[in-house]
């Protein structure tokens, strides 16, 4: 079982994640990101659209943890250069949200 960080503002969506996450046997993790370091997770998922999403995701890829893009925009250089371990564009079929976080949980730390 990991422990994934949900940060996502819309709570609705925050609630299906965690839904998602349940069902794939993980403890999702809600929790803010004020800056000073994230909880101790092994995963990620983030929606990119703002500054918050985009430092949370830098803290996290420093510690080599994974991270998991949503979004309703296609990929950008901004989101790409942080080497996402999976990306998924919203709308989404629920299977799509479990199996990017079996590749993020599942595919190696970069060098």
């Amino acid at each position: 079982m990991a422990r994934i960080l949900i940060v996502k503002p819309h709570p609705d969506i925050r609630s299906l994640f965690e839904h998602v996450i349940r069902r794939a046997g993980h403890e999702p993790v809600l929790a803010e990101f004020n800056g000073s370091g994230p909880p101790d997770v092994d995963a990620a998922v983030i929606e990119p659209g703002d500054s918050h999403g985009l430092a949370c995701a830098r803290r996290l890829r420093e510690l080599g943890r994974p991270v998991v893009f949503a979004s309703i925009f296609p990929a950008e250089q901004e989101t790409l250069d942080l080497e996402p371990a999976a990306y998924f564009v919203k709308p989404f079929a629920l299977a799509e949200l479990e199996h990017a976080l079996e590749s993020a949980l599942t595919r190696p730390a970069p060098a």
